[in-house]
């Protein structure tokens, strides 16, 4: 077997070259998929030569697999910029490009609920390329934005909003990532958690100043949030619920 891998090396290196030129001309959904690696390595082969050799603790690979897991800041999943990095994600599955399966440039650092929801998925349009933290960088353009819930108990609600300068195919890539990993949900349930955090405070703030002392602590935070991540969910959140009369009037309060 190793020798018919040794002779494989060279499809694995063409591959990798292909996904990069693809990546940076955002042709990746035109990468084929394939069965066999050439001359004749199947994809379970491939499959376990990632999880033996690379992935395991201890294993040749190792050291490359360790490079990327580290290489996210904060050890955030960049996927969901939430949850913490558990794993390495093959932007394109192994199991339909196996020359692939070992390419640094499509392993990327994820948490295991980012890595479950993309499963094989296999883009057939540039509109269906999920967003790769190599080669994407959406800059300050501020995409996703907040809604204000006004019932009590109150919710926030996110969507994408894409900015006026973006190309349609842009557009859509980023909602394809945000509905495909499930953000909205994610970003909703944090959003809930950080009010129940800060409701005390809003109270005595609004109880001091009731005019104007909640809009300007949650003015301050979105500012802060904005400074670090412009489209993080709490930036969102705390620009919503700042613009918000309805929420800054006492709307922050639970039912009852």
């Amino acid at each position: 077997m190793a020798a018919r891998l040794s002779a494989a090396t060279q499809a694995v290196v063409n591959a990798s070259r292909e996904f990069d030129r693809a990546a940076q001309r955002g042709r990746i959904h035109q990468i084929k998929t394939h069965e066999v690696v050439a001359p004749d390595v199947t994809v379970e082969e491939m499959e376990k030569v990632y999880t033996q050799r690379m992935a395991k603790t201890g294993a040749p690979g190792r050291d490359i697999y360790d490079e990327i897991f580290s290489a996210s800041p904060q050890g955030r999943c960049p996927l969901c910029t939430q949850r913490s990095v558990t794993t390495l994600d093959h932007h394109l599955p192994k199991a339909r490009f196996p020359a692939l399966a070992v390419a640094p440039l499509n392993l990327v650092p994820a948490c295991s609920d980012c890595n479950k929801a993309k499963l094989v998925a296999v883009p057939t349009r540039a509109e269906e390329v999920g967003l790769h933290p190599y080669y994407d960088n959406l800059g300050d353009d501020v995409w996703l934005k907040a809604q204000v819930i006004e019932r009590r108990p109150t919710a926030v609600k996110f969507k994408v909003v894409a900015p006026a300068a973006w190309d349609a195919v842009l557009s859509a890539r980023v909602l394809h990532h945000f509905r495909a990993l499930g953000l909205a949900s994610l970003f909703a349930s944090e959003a809930a958690e950080e009010l129940i955090n800060i409701r005390h405070q809003l109270t005595t703030l609004r109880a001091a100043d009731p005019v104007n002392g909640v809009r300007r602590e949650l003015r301050r935070r979105a500012e802060s949030c904005a400074a670090a991540r412009p489209n993080g969910w709490r930036t969102a959140a705390y620009r919503a619920w700042c613009e918000c009369d309805w929420f800054c009037d006492g709307g922050f309060q639970p039912a009852g």
